[in-house]
């Protein structure tokens, strides 16, 4: 879906805004000048500012030429993307919901299959590569980089 600039814009402006009101909140650090909320309140100072001046343009844009404030992409009318498009959300909201029950390994190997299903790559060749990706990713953040995955129902045999 393509929206429009000002829409766009707005959007921007309103989470940098959000962002500035919440890091007010951050601890002050004693006997500092910069805190906690420094650098994400710059980044979020940045993004009102671009927001409003995307929003500005696009509105100056819209009373010049007019157009839509938003329009469908071609491929939404076509089934098979229709079904990749479905299968991508599905598989994101499946990881939220399912990663700390059944665990990584097993939710990762899930996804990563599906993708390649609806990429229409033979299981044969989908299977092992899912497996090892989710090994190769798996030992990259838990053992390397110590992100702690959940391990849900394969908790006994951590390795």
């Amino acid at each position: 879906m393509k929206l429009h600039d000002a829409i766009w814009g707005a959007l921007l402006a309103a989470l940098g805004a959000a962002v500035l009101i919440h890091v007010q909140g951050f601890p002050r650090i004693p006997g500092q000048n910069v805190g906690p909320a420094l650098f994400p309140g710059v980044i979020a100072t940045a993004l009102v500012v671009t927001g409003v001046m995307l929003l500005v343009r696009g509105l100056r844009a819209r009373r010049r030429a007019g157009g839509p404030w938003w329009e469908l992409p071609d491929w939404f009318r076509s089934p098979p993307q229709l079904l990749a498009f479905a299968v991508l959300v599905g598989v994101n909201v499946f990881y939220l919901l399912a990663v700390d029950r059944l665990g990584f390994v097993i939710v990762a190997f899930v996804y990563l299959l599906a993708l390649m299903w609806v990429l229409r790559v033979p299981l044969l060749k989908a299977a092992p590569v899912a497996l090892l990706m989710t090994l190769a990713i798996h030992y990259a953040f838990y053992k390397l980089l110590r992100v702690p995955l959940p391990w849900g129902v394969l908790q006994g045999i951590a390795w």
